[in-house]
């Protein structure tokens, strides 16, 4: 029953934020429990999507009129495709900037890229739209990773590309093993590759190599098969692959994994393979060696309701000193941005504190959360998340279609990977498919939400 209750709060609704493919991840920070100090009524605006600690007094609230909404975007396939930038999309941005280029309207964005420290990202898009974006509006695929400060202390193998080990450490994680340490130690593990079989020399962990406690997918690696069969080694293992069980254990090591993207767009024609596809893998290959499933401790990213909420509360870091009430994401893919988007708009609509502390645990239980085959172990687990999450959200979340991205609206073209672009812990439900609104590009987008709040130049 407890699995109910959670599924009915996730899909209801009572709050609005706009939405479209434009937003992904981020990191957060302790909430010091604004909702409390608020002197906005959500009854009188359209979307009280963030709370800030600048609404000190009702005497001043109603000297200012605040921003009654702040931006989510999406940024592969809503402002760039690959190495390119559209033509549209820094101008799109300069429709939220003040006379002296900052931002007028709280924006953020999030995407589900985790091979980057969200520092760097920020630097990267800020140098090809020309516009200065800080490291605090970008909230990466792993940003929420910050908030399960349970595995923080624990020994972690973390699995994708970049800089692997610093995103982690940033994160929180304190002891961090990479594949290639992992593999260096255990040299005659990874075979498929013969010149690299049992080549290389043992490094500093191989005669004291610590038990791996937790895995940690970032994103997709690049040699799949070494990854593959080292993870699959752990969970077989229970961290320490040193010998062969007797047995498939009844409960294997926590596993936590960021973005479930089956595509994304590039340069090509067709979209490319994501996290999704390497996970789809790992999933298969567990369940055909052990005859059991893979039980994810969390899912982390679009279309995970607590990617969403976490980007709220960037934004709502972002905003200071406005009063937030609306969030506006703009997306590219209907089945993890505007999916996402419209779930979090439904757990919006049954705003409450219970139901706030119930998305802390969304990160843990999505599938039970969604209504799909129970492979997430239930119990409450409200208290490993840190409370930094926990506060008073938006009315109302709406979402917004690009047609530069992953969707097209050109119906003459293969849909490639329609219907399977999201992970298949998420349940389909095709109205929350079904952006709220579909635009050409980020710019009519931009230009869409502005005449909608009264803002039109």
């Amino acid at each position: 029953m407890a699995n109910i209750g959670l599924k009915s709060a996730l899909l209801k609704g009572e709050t609005r934020m706009w939405c479209g493919q434009l937003l992904r991840n981020k990191n957060v920070m302790p909430s010091q429990q604004l909702h409390t100090k608020l002197y906005c009524s959500t009854s009188s605006v359209r979307a009280a999507a963030f709370h800030t600690s600048s609404c000190q007094s009702a005497a001043s609230s109603r000297t200012k009129t605040p921003n009654r909404f702040g931006f989510m975007f999406d940024i592969d396939g809503v402002f760039v495709r690959g190495k390119e930038v559209f033509s549209h999309s820094a101008e799109a941005l300069h429709l939220l900037l003040d006379e002296k280029g900052k931002f007028k309207i709280p924006t953020v964005f999030v995407t589900n890229a985790g091979n980057t420290l969200r520092s760097r990202k920020a630097e990267q898009l800020s140098e090809r739209l020309g516009i200065k974006i800080h490291q605090e509006q970008m909230v990466m695929s792993h940003s929420p990773l910050k908030m399960f400060q349970q595995f923080h202390n624990k020994t972690v193998l973390v699995s994708g590309q970049g800089p692997v080990r610093e995103i982690a450490r940033n994160l929180g994680f304190q002891k961090v093993v990479t594949i290639d340490n992992f593999r260096k130690s255990y040299p005659l593990l990874d075979m498929v590759d013969h010149n690299r079989r049992g080549h290389d020399e043992a490094d500093e962990y191989e005669e004291f190599f610590p038990e791996i406690e937790a895995v940690i997918l970032f994103g997709e690696p690049i040699r799949w098969e070494t990854n593959l069969q080292l993870v699959l080694d752990l969970l077989m293992t229970n961290g320490k692959p040193d010998h062969c069980p007797t047995t498939v254990p009844e409960q294997h090591i926590p596993i936590l994994a960021c973005n479930m993207d089956m595509v994304w767009m590039a340069e090509a024609c067709m979209p490319r393979f994501g996290h999704g596809c390497f996970l789809f893998c790992l999933e298969h290959l567990f369940k055909k060696l052990s005859g059991k499933d893979l039980k994810y401790t969390a899912l982390i990213g679009k279309p995970s309701p607590i990617t969403y909420h976490h980007a709220e509360y960037c934004l709502n870091e972002h905003a200071k000193s406005i009063n937030i009430e609306k969030t506006i994401s703009h997306l590219d893919n209907p089945d993890t941005d505007i999916y996402g988007a419209n779930l979090y708009n439904r757990y919006l609509q049954n705003k409450s504190k219970a139901r706030h502390a119930e998305v802390s645990t969304i990160g843990k239980r999505s599938k039970m959360m969604l209504g799909a085959p129970a492979h997430v172990e239930s119990g409450n687990m409200v208290h490993e998340i840190n409370e930094e999450e926990l506060l008073d959200s938006a009315e109302s979340c709406e979402s917004i279609l690009v047609n530069t991205g992953v969707y097209s609206a050109d119906t003459t073209k293969l849909a490639y990977g329609t219907g399977v672009s999201s992970h298949v812990d998420f349940a389909i439900d095709e109205d929350l498919r079904q952006p709220n609104y579909r635009v050409t590009n980020v710019l009519e987008a931009v230009q869409l939400v502005l005449a909608k709040e009264g803002l039109a130049s």
